[in-house]
């Protein structure tokens, strides 16, 4: 009886070191799916950085050139309004006067239709 009962303790403590080994292996096999992930993650990263950077590259050649053209005509326009808010306020005056005489300088006169009857 006695071997027996001892034969049924070394089966039990084999079966909790084979449970321990197995709960082991899940932990590393789990740790490595983890550090697989991060290394794709990373992977991943780069590479997206990489494709932009690309990207940024390719549309700064497309579009340098009109880019250039953008502030070339933003300057042109801005000395066209100086020039335009200068003459404005150059002429300002005598425009003014010149429609205050002509509403003001009111000469009647008999319309060239206009017939007296009798």
């Amino acid at each position: 009886m006695a071997s027996q009962s001892q034969g049924i303790q070394q089966l039990l403590q084999a079966e909790k070191r084979a449970a321990d080994k197995v709960a082991e292996a899940r932990k590393r096999k789990n740790r490595r799916l983890k550090q697989a992930k991060e290394e794709a993650q990373a992977e991943i990263e780069q590479y997206r950085l990489q494709r932009e950077k690309d990207f940024k590259a390719k549309e700064a050649a497309a579009l340098g050139s009109h880019g250039s053209s953008a502030t070339e005509v933003e300057k042109d326009t801005q000395e066209k309004m100086i020039v335009l808010q200068n003459n404005f306020q150059k002429n300002r005056e005598e425009v003014l006067n010149a429609l205050l005489d002509f509403v003001f300088d009111v000469k009647p006169e008999i319309h060239e239709n206009f017939r007296i009857n009798g």
